[in-house]
Order: structure tokens, then sequence, then C-alpha cells
């Protein structure tokens, strides 16, 4: 007797079983062994005992000033980086888009800051705002512009501090947004303005009726997928300002690293991700269901 392709079902999770085990290995147990460890006050020494406590950690959270200071500083550079970086990042794509020549050049010249380290461009931007005249920012407001007589201590304090942090995780995150509007603009049938101009719409008709109408879903692809990455701002703070002044400039997972690492206190550590992932879930589920529009047919 034969066996056919329908003796053989289990064929294909043979071959997706290597990369399931890997994600449970290091994606599904990591994230249930820190769920475990929020309801204890975790002790990291080999053979002390750790005390559990249940929901006490997030309670705490919930009264921790530190905590609302850093999720409010995590909402508004969210709110900032997103809108700077949609925003360049059409207008970008628009001007690539009617590029004739050399298109490819300009697409890797605007994509180049999304592939460049972190830990670099974060030095770069501390020096480009660095306190004293030999940055290069203090260097154009003093001795070229004569905008100020003294250098600006950028960094020094939570407000000016914000613009370079601002500053860099918008120019780092334009080329990404640029790329994914690119590709939707290259997806819309060109017939379709050509009707449009021969009705009569002028330019600005065309983008508003055609272009931002048929673009619709993957502007809710990158609205999404950039506050993710917002709420995940770490690096950029962690290098430049370290959280400080005072915890002026500090966000969830720059204030979640110091309470784990730097105070050892990890089941705090652990509840302050948990409810970011929850407030993260919790965002874009509205947002996908308030804007999610009917599908455009063309």
């Amino acid at each position: 007797m034969r066996s056919g392709p329908q003796h053989r079902w289990y064929v294909p999770y043979l071959f997706l079983l290597p990369g399931l085990a890997l994600y449970v290995l290091w994606m599904v147990y990591p994230l249930v062994y820190e769920l475990y460890i929020s309801f204890f006050e975790w002790n990291i020494m080999p053979g002390q005992a750790s005390t559990f406590i249940g929901l006490q950690n997030y309670q705490t959270i919930l009264n921790d000033s530190n905590f609302w200071l850093a999720l409010r500083n995590t909402v508004q550079y969210t709110a900032i980086t997103v809108i700077g970086q949609m925003a360049l990042g059409l207008a970008v794509a628009l001007l690539v888009h009617r590029v004739t020549v050399a298109q490819r050049v300009f697409r890797a010249i605007y994509y180049l800051p999304v592939v460049t380290s972190w830990v670099v461009v974060s030095f770069l931007f501390q020096f480009l705002f660095s306190s004293d005249r030999a940055g290069l920012i203090n260097y154009l407001l003093v001795n070229l512009l004569h905008v100020t007589a003294e250098p600006v201590n950028w960094l020094s304090s939570g407000n000016t501090a914000w613009i370079a942090i601002y500053a860099l995780g918008i120019w780092k995150g334009v080329g990404w947004s640029m790329v994914i509007f690119l590709a939707a603009l290259q997806g819309i049938p060109v017939e379709l303005y050509e009707v449009a101009a021969i009705d009569g719409a002028g330019e600005w008709g065309q983008f508003r009726h055609i272009t931002l109408a048929l673009i619709r879903p993957t502007t809710l692809f990158v609205l999404v997928m950039l506050i993710i990455g917002g709420f995940n701002v770490f690096l950029s703070v962690f290098l430049i300002t370290g959280g400080g002044p005072l915890h002026r400039t500090e966000v969830v997972l720059s204030y979640m690293y110091d309470r784990a690492f730097n105070r050892l206190d990890f089941g705090y550590g652990a509840s302050l991700s948990y409810i970011l992932a929850a407030i993260v879930i919790g965002i874009n589920f509205v947002q996908m269901r308030l804007l999610r529009g009917p599908e455009v047919q063309y």
C-alpha cells in the first residue's frame, strides 16, 4: 500500500520544530519566567530564597512618582517622534518617488541612518549637543550664527536634553518610514492620477483623494510599528543622558533597567516590563480598531 501525501501530515511540523523550539527557549520561556519573577522580591544571591509578595510590586508601581514621570516622558517621546517620522518619511517618499534618475541612490542615502548602530549615533548626538564650544550645535550658535554669546548646556537640563533625544529618534527613523511609504506609492496605478488630472483635480486634490486614501493601510501599519518602537526607546536615553538629571529624561525602559540592574530589584523591574507591555498592547488595539477603514478597491 502506497503512502500518499495525506499519510505524511507530520512532515511540515518536523521542519517547523527546530524554529519553534528556539522560539520557545529564547522567547516564551524568558517571558513566562519574568512574569513569575514579578510576583517575588527576587534575590539573585545563590542559595538565598526569594520572598513571594504577590501583586505588591504592581501596587507599588502605581504609587511610584518616578514611574509616572518615566511613563509621561515615554508617551511624549512617542508622540513627537512618531509624528516627525511619519510626516518627514511621507514627504521624503513623495520626493524620491518623483525622482527618475538615481532613485536607488537616494533611497540608500535616506535609509543609511536606520542601519547605523544606535550606540554609534547616540554618542554622535552626544558630541553634537556637547555643552562646551567643541559641540557642533554650540559652535554654530555661538561662533557662526551668533545667536547666543555662551554655549548652551544642552544635556544638563531635562528640557534641552530632550531636544537631542527627539532629534536622534526622528533622524534615525525617517528612512524606515520613507521606504514603507515609497513601496505603497509605487503600488498606486498611474492611471488614477491621469483620470483625476483630466477631471480637473489639482496636485492637492490628487494627494488628498488618491494618495492618502490608497496608502491608508500602509499608514496604519507604519503608525502601529512606530508607536511600538517609541515605547521601547532605551539606548538613546541611556547613552546620552542616563535618565538624568534627576530622572527628568527617564523613560520606562531606562527606569526598569535602573531598578533591575543598578538596584538589583529584579521583581520590580519585571513588573515594570509587563505593565509597559500591557500599555503598548492596549494602545495598539485601540488605534487599530479606530483607524482601520474599509479595504480600498481599485
